[in-house]
């Protein structure tokens, strides 16, 4: 597989045999400079497994450090990156603080699973922990989970909400995938090239080391420089964390204990309105729950909220005291046809300008039929949104055309499908046009108003039996402004 290019932050298992998917993108880091020499040696020991138990784990840190189990890597890349991260300790106390929300639950799940503590630090290598980071390749999270990828370990991707971004189900994705990685190759550090470069890409790697008698490690594969940095960079971030005092650098404490609780939701609720019942920040809410592409949540997609935990009782006991007030002002709306944003936003009771920034609708596109648009609860719109709305809906749109008035005249035997037919527009847009209803009769000789494109031909338009019916448009079309006053 083509390697990726890396991540930027943003202001956003079958059977082993089975195909393989995209690879997830590498970090956020700048692009590593050439390989310089270390003033000095320092060599790094790190704790031994042997010392779990024997003393108070006082804060996530100590807990990983006797977490370790990966075999180390030493070698000149690796003193580069200690010299690269070392030499930025602002930059590397920005993205340990960042990490605060999210480490003890990814420890958790490692120990869960038996993996080794050093995948904990691989977002600091992915995205700095942010999980609004977006690659220029559209990865995302603080994973870097492609869409192909993330749809192949089941995090859904919609309208409302991508959970490419979500803490609990990218983290449980992220170890599924290292998990099966690690059966395929047999070593950690194979797997970790793999999450970064492709399955596929490793494993032609080592068939060619093989085919020419070649050692089949890490260290002794052809591959991308960004792969070639990759272990080398958790490499010096694991050997940070186990001496951060060799290397001048001051971790903040992070309490080993739980930073988030799940909360369950039962009715729709706006973001900024969940943010207010649980007396958080919404920057603070938005940093636990960063899976959300609306400014609504929808029960039936997310049941769950995390929120920092004391502050999951305040919410608890506030949302029981609003039992029959409706928290959302948000639902959602299917297109029963193509519309304009104006027409939308006329049957659905807002502007066209809130409708649009809502939605994110650009100018001049038109709202596909079958699409769906989050639009204010009011008279018949003013229930939660439907489980297969929250889990399916999508938004398709399609360039305005500006169109011309003509009038025609039905034929004798015409219907409105086949007229429409005739003039390449659909059958639906002629009885809005014209008031009428969809099954209506016509009669020979009876004048109607059709739109057409403003370029096309009126020889086209006007076509009689024997010349040949102009192609249909691909576009479905509504009048402009101007074409009305024609």
């Amino acid at each position: 597989m083509e390697r990726l290019p890396a991540a930027t932050t943003a202001p956003a298992a079958p059977a082993l045999a089975a195909p393989v998917p995209v690879p997830i993108t590498a970090p956020v880091a700048p692009a590593a400079p050439p390989v310089t020499e270390m003033n000095t040696e320092r060599p790094v020991s790190l704790k031994p497994n042997a010392l779990i138990g024997l003393q108070e784990q006082t804060d996530i840190w100590e807990r990983i450090r006797r977490g370790f189990a990966m075999p180390d890597l030493d070698n000149d890349l690796v003193r580069n990156r200690e010299q690269w991260y070392a030499s930025r300790p602002d930059y590397m106390l920005r993205m340990t603080e960042r990490s605060r929300p999210y480490l003890f639950h990814i420890v958790e799940e490692l120990e869960r699973r038996n993996m080794p503590m050093e995948l904990a630090l691989l977002p600091f290598i992915e995205s700095a922990f942010n999980p609004q980071a977006v690659s220029s390749a559209k990865a995302a999270g603080m994973w870097q989970f492609m869409p192909a990828t993330g749809k192949y370990f089941d995090l859904k991707q919609n309208l409302f909400r991508d959970e490419r971004r979500d803490v609990l189900e990218s983290t449980r994705a992220a170890l599924d995938y290292l998990q099966k990685l690690y059966t395929l190759f047999g070593d950690w550090h194979l797997a970790l090239a793999a999450y970064n470069w492709g399955e596929g890409s490793v494993g032609r790697a080592l068939a060619r080391n093989k085919a020419q008698g070649l050692p089949l490690t890490y260290s002794d594969l052809r591959m991308p420089n960004e792969t070639r940095f990759y272990v080398p960079k958790l490499q010096a971030v694991k050997n940070i964390v186990a001496q951060p005092e060799a290397f001048n650098t001051e971790l903040p404490l992070i309490q080993n204990h739980p930073y988030f609780k799940s909360v369950a939701i039962e009715r729709d609720i706006d973001v900024a309105m969940a943010a207010k019942l649980a007396n958080v920040s919404l920057e603070d809410f938005k940093a636990l729950n960063p899976a959300m592409n609306r400014p609504v949540i929808l029960a039936a997609g997310t049941p769950h909220i995390l929120l920092p935990w004391d502050n999951a009782t305040v919410f608890e006991t506030n949302l029981q005291a609003r039992p029959e007030r409706r928290l959302s002002r948000w639902t959602a709306w299917q297109a029963p046809r193509t519309m304009g944003a104006e027409e939308v936003a006329k049957q659905v009771g807002m502007s066209a300008e809130q409708l649009r920034s809502v939605n994110g609708i650009p100018a001049r596109m038109l709202v596909k039929a079958g699409s769906t648009l989050l639009v204010p609860r009011q008279g018949k719109l003013d229930n939660d949104v439907t489980e297969h709305l929250a889990d399916n809906g999508h938004l398709l749109l399609a360039p305005e055309v500006v169109l011309r008035k003509i009038m025609v005249k039905a034929r004798a035997g015409d219907t409105l499908a086949r007229l429409a037919s005739r003039h390449g527009v659909s059958a639906a847009n002629v009885a809005d046009w014209n008031r009428l209803k969809p099954n209506v009769t016509l009669s020979n000789g009876q004048t109607l108003a059709i739109y057409v494109p403003a370029k096309a031909s009126r020889k086209a338009t006007k076509s009689s039996p024997r010349r040949t019916e102009p192609q249909r448009s691909k576009v479905a079309a509504r009048p402009s402004k101007a074409a009305s006053k024609r």
